[in-house]
């Protein structure tokens, strides 16, 4: 078994892990060189391989898939948060572009499991006033991001009802671990931003808009959750959320990282107030359908964080 991953970040190496593990091989695809990322997290093994290719090169994808015999894929390929709307076109080419260019392919070359990351973001925030959210709440918020993965959504399902293959896609939390988040994710840097420094004795100078309340996930879980869902035998329901059925406060995060790095100080930065989401997700059918909930406590998630993070940073 082959799987292509497209997007060398967080949420694929996390899965990679699985895969491997299981004696897969993956493929990671990705038009920005990750290499280095990808050696650090998964250790040098030949059974994955990195290819600088972009998601919306229908032929370029179709070739890969060919050539590796692919016969699965996790489509992460995405920018996040507001760099999808500093350039809108930029962030909806890559966003919904890239999705229909990578379905195309699924659907031309016969894969049959395919397994998308959405995200909380997708739920029209405007709308919703009560938790916990379920997954067939109201969706997209009209921010360029959170539009453009509700497209993402109906793109993979529509092409999954027309060629007949089977698609779970997950809505994660704001998933924190270790990455590089060149594509956008505040909420993840900010969590490294904080850990980071207190490794190194700094003050960590957080945005007060980043200060907010939030639904979290840590990486691991999110990597067990994906394999979960590539395993699952065609589930009736499609859509899953993934996350804590929590919200955490920022000050959770200060006090749960001082916990574990005592000499942790932090400044906040003034500027544009938080905007809360203080609604917890309903994982209730991801336990259910995928036999999913969090192995990590969010205590232990932060001592696990800290304990990788500082590897990285020797």
């Amino acid at each position: 078994m082959t799987t292509m991953i497209t997007g060398a970040g967080l949420i694929g190496t996390s899965y990679a892990k699985h895969a491997l593990r299981r004696g897969q091989k993956v493929v990671f695809v990705d038009p920005i060189c990750h290499e280095e990322y990808l050696k650090r997290q998964l250790g040098r093994t030949e059974n994955y391989v990195f290819l600088n290719e972009d998601v919306r090169s229908l032929t370029g994808i179709i070739k890969i898939i060919k050539d590796y015999k692919v016969d699965s894929l996790l489509h992460t390929a995405s920018v996040i948060g507001k760099k999808a709307g500093d350039r809108i076109d930029y962030g909806y080419d890559l966003n919904v572009g890239g999705t229909l260019s990578i379905a195309n392919a699924v659907r031309l070359t016969g894969i049959q499991r395919v397994v998308h990351i959405s995200t909380f973001g997708a739920y029209d925030w405007r709308k919703i006033k009560t938790g916990p959210v379920k997954e067939d709440n109201f969706l997209g918020s009209g921010a360029p991001y959170s539009n453009s993965k509700v497209a993402q959504e109906k793109i993979w399902e529509a092409f999954a009802i027309n060629a007949d293959f089977k698609v779970v896609m997950l809505r994660l939390a704001n998933t924190f671990g270790v990455g590089h988040f060149w594509s956008g994710s505040e909420g993840g840097k900010k969590f490294q931003d904080l850990l980071l420094a207190g490794i190194k004795g700094e003050t960590a100078k957080i945005p007060e808009e980043q200060t907010m309340d939030f639904s979290y996930v840590y990486s691991k879980d999110v990597g067990r959750a994906i394999d979960q869902a590539m395993l699952a035998d065609s589930p009736k329901e499609i859509v899953f959320n993934i996350g804590y059925e929590v919200i955490h406060s920022f000050n959770d995060l200060v006090l749960g990282a001082q916990k574990h790095l005592p000499n942790l100080k932090v400044e906040i930065v003034p500027g544009t107030k938080p905007v809360n989401r203080a609604l917890p997700l309903d994982c209730s059918r991801a336990r259910k359908v995928l036999d999913w909930l969090p192995e990590y406590n969010f205590d232990e998630a932060i001592e696990d964080y800290v304990y990788d993070l500082r590897k990285f940073v020797k």
